[in-house]
This record gives C-alpha cells, sequence and structure tokens, in this order.
C-alpha cells in the first residue's frame, strides 16, 4: 500500500473526528469536559469503553501473542469478568454516593490530603506510562510503513500523532470522547472482521473450515495448568486479569471518567455489565486472528519482522496488512483498525491526565470561576507535551514487547492504589495520614525486588501478572502498621 494513500487516510479519518468535535465541544465547559454533563447514555458509554479498554496493544499485540503463547492470554481475559463484577457492585456505588469527579477524591475523605495525593500521584505515573506505551505503538507502525519513506524523522511523526489528539479534545474533553470512543469502537471492530474474512478468502478456507482445522488446534490452547511454577499458570493468569482489571479500570480516573458520564448509578453498573460480555467475545476474537495470521504466514512464507535485531511477533499483523500480497482493502481497514484502537484509548487519557492534575494537584474546584477554564487549557497543552517526550523516551529504551512492558509496570504503579482503595473500603480504620507516602513509595520499592528476583532462587517459580495482587498487599499491610484508633 503506497504511504501517500495512508497519509490521505489519516487525514480523512481525522477530518471526521473534527467534525463530531465541532458539535458536542460547542459549550467549551469545565462541565462538559470533566464529566459531559452526566447526560451520556449507558450504551453508548459501553460500546466506545471496547475501543478504549482494548487499545493499539490489543489490537497488533495479542494476535501477536498467539504465536509465542497460544491462546494463554484469554485466561487473563477470563479474570476480567469477576474484576468489571466487583468495579460494577463495589467501587461504583461508593464513586455516584460521594458524586467525586476525580476518583482519588475518596482518599481524601477516607484518610486525608497526603493520601489523596498520593492516590493521584501513582495514577498519573501510570496513566502517563500507559497512554505512552499505546502511542509508541502505533507510532512505530506508521513509521515504518508511512513516514519512513518520505524521511520523516520519528520524533515529527510522535508530535503530529499527539497534536491531531489534542485537536479534537481540547474543547468538548469527555462528552467529544463518549461519541468519538463510539465511531472508533466500530471501525476496530469492522476492521478485524475484514481482515479474518480477507484472509480466510486468500487461504480458501470458510469460517467452519477455519475453527475444525489442525492448523487451528495447533495454536489454539487456552488453559495452562501442568506447570503451577510457571508465569502463564490458570490460577495466576485469571487472579491477575482479576486484579488488572480493577486497578487498571476501577481504579483508574481515565476509565472510570467515562462510566461517571452515566446519569445514574443503575445506568453506570449496566454499562459496565453489557461491555464485559462484548469485551470477553471480541478478546476471543482478536486471539482467532492471531491464529489465522501465523498459518497464512507459514503457508506463504512471510518471515516474522525484526525491528532493531529483535523478532517482533506484534508487527506481523501490518506485515500482512500492508506487504503480505493481499488486497488493498485489507491495508485499508487494517490502518483504520489500528488508529481507532489506538487513539481511542490515548484521547481519553489525556483528557483524564488533564482531569486528574487540574482538579487533584492545581485544585481547580477552589479556584475562581473565571480562571478554571483557563487553567484546564493550559494543563491540556501540558500532558499532550508530557506525552511527546516520554513516548521518545520509550523509543529509545525499549527492549519487549509492547504488551508486556505495560502489564509490569502496572504491577508497580497501580499496586499503591489497590493496597489503599482495598484498606478504605474493607476496615474501618484510620491511618496516620503523613506516613502514607512512605508506605506507598517503599511498596514499590520492595515490589521492584521481588519482581527481579532470579526463578532459579524461587525453586523455579515465575512471576507473572500476580505481582500486582504482591504490591498490593504490602500496601495494604504497610497501612495496617501505621494505623490509628
Amino acid at each position: 500500500m503506497q504511504p501517500l494513500y495512508i497519509i490521505l487516510l489519516i487525514v480523512a479519518y481525522f477530518g471526521l473526528l473534527m467534525l463530531i468535535s465541532y458539535f458536542t465541544g460547542k459549550s467549551g465547559s469545565n462541565a462538559d469536559f470533566f464529566k459531559a454533563g452526566r447526560k451520556a447514555p449507558w450504551y453508548l458509554v459501553a460500546f466506545g469503553m471496547v475501543g478504549a479498554s482494548l487499545s493499539g496493544i490489543t489490537f497488533i499485540s495479542v494476535p501477536g501473542a498467539v504465536g509465542s503463547g497460544e491462546f494463554g492470554y484469554f485466561q487473563v481475559v477470563l479474570g476480567y469478568v469477576l474484576g468489571y463484577a466487583v468495579i460494577a457492585f463495589v467501587l461504583l456505588p461508593i464513586y455516584y454516593r460521594l458524586n467525586v469527579t476525580s476518583i482519588y477524591e475518596y482518599l481524601e475523605q477516607r484518610f486525608g490530603v497526603v493520601s489523596y495525593k498520593m492516590g493521584a500521584f501513582f495514577f498519573f505515573i501510570s496513566r502517563v506510562l500507559g497512554a505512552s506505551f499505546r502511542l509508541y505503538l502505533v507510532a512505530i507502525v506508521l513509521q515504518r510503513f508511512v513516514f519512513d519513506a518520505y524521511g520523516v524523522p520519528f520524533a515529527v511523526t510522535v508530535i503530529l500523532s499527539i497534536a491531531m489528539i489534542w485537536l479534537y479534545t481540547f474543547k468538548g474533553g469527555i462528552k467529544t470522547i463518549v461519541w468519538t470512543d463510539t465511531l472508533q469502537t466500530l471501525f476496530m471492530l469492522i476492521a478485524v472482521g475484514v481482515s479474518i474474512y480477507l484472509i480466510l478468502d486468500a487461504l480458501d478456507w470458510s469460517l467452519t473450515q477455519f475453527m475444525a482445522s489442525e492448523e487451528l488446534k495447533s495454536y489454539s490452547k487456552i488453559v495452562f495448568s501442568e506447570d503451577f511454577l510457571a508465569k502463564n499458570h490458570f490460577v495466576k493468569s485469571f487472579l491477575g486479569g482479576m486484579f488488572i482489571t480493577i486497578c487498571m479500570t476501577g481504579l483508574d480516573q481515565d476509565m472510570m471518567q467515562k462510566n461517571l458520564t452515566c446519569p445514574s448509578l443503575r445506568d453506570s453498573q449496566k454499562n459496565v455489565i453489557s461491555f464485559t460480555l462484548v469485551l470477553v467475545v471480541v478478546n476471543f476474537v482478536f486471539l482467532l486472528l492471531g491464529a489465522l495470521l501465523f498459518i497464512y504466514a507459514s503457508k506463504n512464507n512471510i518471515a516474522i519482522p525484526v525491528m532493531d535485531g529483535d523478532t517482533r511477533t506484534d508487527l506481523l499483523f501490518p506485515e500482512i496488512a500492508l506487504n503480505g500480497g493481499l488486497s488493498l482493502v485489507l491495508g485499508v481497514f487494517f490502518l483504520l483498525g489500528l488508529i481507532a484502537a489506538a487513539y481511542s484509548s490515548a484521547d481519553s487519557a489525556l483528557t483524564a491526565l488533564t482531569t486528574s492534575f487540574a482538579i487533584d494537584f492545581l485544585g481547580i474546584k477552589k479556584r475562581e470561576q473565571s480562571q478554571q477554564q483557563r487553567i484546564r487549557k493550559q494543563t491540556h497543552i501540558g500532558m499532550s507535551l508530557l506525552l511527546v517526550v516520554v513516548v521518545l523516551i520509550f523509543n529509545e529504551l525499549n527492549d519487549s514487547t509492547v504488551i508486556d512492558k505495560l502489564l509490569t509496570v502496572a504491577g508497580y504503579t497501580y499496586g499503591p492504589l489497590l493496597g489503599l482503595f482495598a484498606y478504605g473500603i474493607f476496615t474501618q480504620w484510620k491511618v496516620r495520614d503523613r506516613w502514607v507516602w512512605l508506605v506507598t513509595i517503599l511498596s514499590v520499592v520492595l515490589t521492584a525486588v521481588v519482581g527481579n528476583i532470579p526463578a532459579s532462587y524461587l525453586n523455579g517459580y515465575q512471576i507473572g501478572y500476580e505481582l500486582l495482587l504482591i504490591n498490593g498487599g504490602i500496601t495494604f499491610l504497610g497501612l495496617v502498621l501505621i494505623r490509628r484508633k
């Protein structure tokens, strides 16, 4: 596919997003930017959250993970279901009862200012890293398949990507994103469906033949329960998926900000339940796509792409879609899906970072009404520049698959949030608030030490997704030690 065609496609796509932004961001008020006036229909939020949850990482890395881990990732997805149940029936009632804009305001009411600031701080670090990973992934694909042909530096690619997000979110914020996420989710799901159809057609298979094929059986093992010491054992993956969901959705301002745009708690709970069911199905379809990609590559002698000397299975999908000898239609829909998946999470992350920094650190609610909108706009620009810098740093440091890095980082930064909220919800104890910063920092340090213990020192036990639970547990125990009557 010619780079010029890809550029024209990107321009047309963002033109459509700008049109949505024009109609949804007319008021430009802080109420719409932060909460969409709490008038968003629950079914619209639910559908849009599918794209925001999956992101460019799922779109590329989950199909790529099939080559080495078969369908083992689905064990994590099954854990998501229990995690979303906790969000719907434990966390959402708290947020609606307190009528918060930033969910970390709960920590201030429960413990004090230091706990509040530390919770917001760990979200800020978590979301900056998570959003940057997602943006980095789409940027390297655009760089490899588009901008390298014109000699455009990677830094310029990153700046252009984030500038486009800023353009369509700076007025409407979350009100715009509720609608753009719906469009982006639709594009992403259509892209996956078209990709499966065209690759099956090239292999001269029907969907029924593919599902019954011996080739699929060699990739589609789901449950790994033979070796408890292994990182991908079912129990460890399931619990990891559950706590990843609780932390990266339920304790994350980005994802919960969408839920809090619904008019009532009941609507928000309907949103979470319906969204969960769709998410499980969509993740399984992504794994089927991954198996299909590796089967097609094997039959057509397509090598796994290599980048910076490392084999990158997460680049197999773009390699086949854009250079695999299939139709131009596949390339067009792949790019639409990739851009939609990546930017549906990145735009909401930028809005959530702006919301959290303005409310939790700058105290925008306590400022004069005449200053609030100016502060929000300046913060939005500052967060955009920060994402540019972090993505460029990742480009220098990257040496592993994107999805593993994201989940590893989440184990360190979301763990203190898990411990703080669990302590607040499941105990009646107070804490010596001035020492909470020390507990949470020590928890991260100790978790990093535990996470880097060689498996040989643990009798072959490999620490996986349960690192997040370990981190939260250390924080919880630390809070018990500084409790007060």
